[in-house]
């Protein structure tokens, strides 16, 4: 199993817990992770690059290239 099926399958997992314990354990968790990782890898953007963000982001959103949380969750359930 590739790495971005792997990711889809445990974000489908996640989204059936229901326990609040285990879902700050994992934000934890990942947070710890993404912490260690990042700092190494950590280069601010240009002002441009961040422009550059910004306007796309804004022409996607006049464009309606956005989807709703809800309708990406019922996306999501529907794959099992």
């Amino acid at each position: 199993m590739d790495l971005q099926s792997r990711k889809i399958e445990f974000v489908q997992e996640f989204l059936k817990v229901q326990s609040e314990e285990v879902v700050s354990s994992l934000e934890k968790l990942l947070r710890k992770k993404n912490k260690s990782e990042s700092n190494d890898e950590l280069e601010p953007m240009t002002m441009d690059e961040f422009n550059d963000r910004i306007d796309k982001s804004m022409e996607d959103s006049k464009k309606g290239r956005l989807i709703k949380a809800s309708d990406l969750k019922t996306k999501i359930d529907k794959w099992n």
